[in-house]
């Protein structure tokens, strides 16, 4: 089954494989596609990756980019470009987007985050998920969750 996704989850070089998998289930559950940007510290093959994605994977809209650059070219024209980008480092919390659909969530790897060239060039689209200072960071998968569903709260449902 294929669709027209509501958002483009891209997932800038990730490294842990059931972070990906869990991603992978949550555009499928609101019908979002999800982007692997390389370099990816995983096999796509691999077991974890598709044991957190569970029997989810056929109906999964996703694709592999080999860079940034290679992700541009390759969005379709309905995605909504640049896009948001998610740091911990961010001052504007992510509630206060106004999210469209085909918008494309842009988020880092689970060790260093985007880089910093990225978010330099896109400071009025950096959001952030609030935490307590004692947390450097939340889950990459929990913070695509949250944000994905946030936008789809906006609209008011996934109808």
């Amino acid at each position: 089954m294929r669709y027209d996704p509501v958002l483009h989850i891209v997932l800038h070089e990730p490294e842990i494989p059931p972070n990906a998998g869990n991603v992978g289930r949550t555009c499928v559950a609101i019908g979002a596609k999800m982007w692997l940007v390389r370099p990816i510290g995983f096999k796509l093959d691999d077991y974890y990756l598709r044991r957190a994605g569970l029997d989810y994977w056929d109906e999964l809209e996703w694709e592999v980019a080999d860079s940034w650059d290679h992700l541009l070219a390759a969005l379709p024209p309905t995605a909504r470009s640049p896009g948001w980008f998610f740091s911990a480092h961010a001052d504007r919390p992510y509630t206060e987007a106004a999210y469209e659909r085909g918008d494309v969530l842009v988020f880092g790897s689970e060790s260093k985050g985007l880089p910093k060239d990225l978010l330099a060039a896109h400071p009025g689209r950096t959001l952030t998920i609030p935490s307590r200072p004692e947390v450097r960071s939340l889950n990459l998968s929990n913070c695509a969750a949250i944000v994905a569903y946030e936008a789809v709260r906006q609209w008011g449902g996934l109808s």
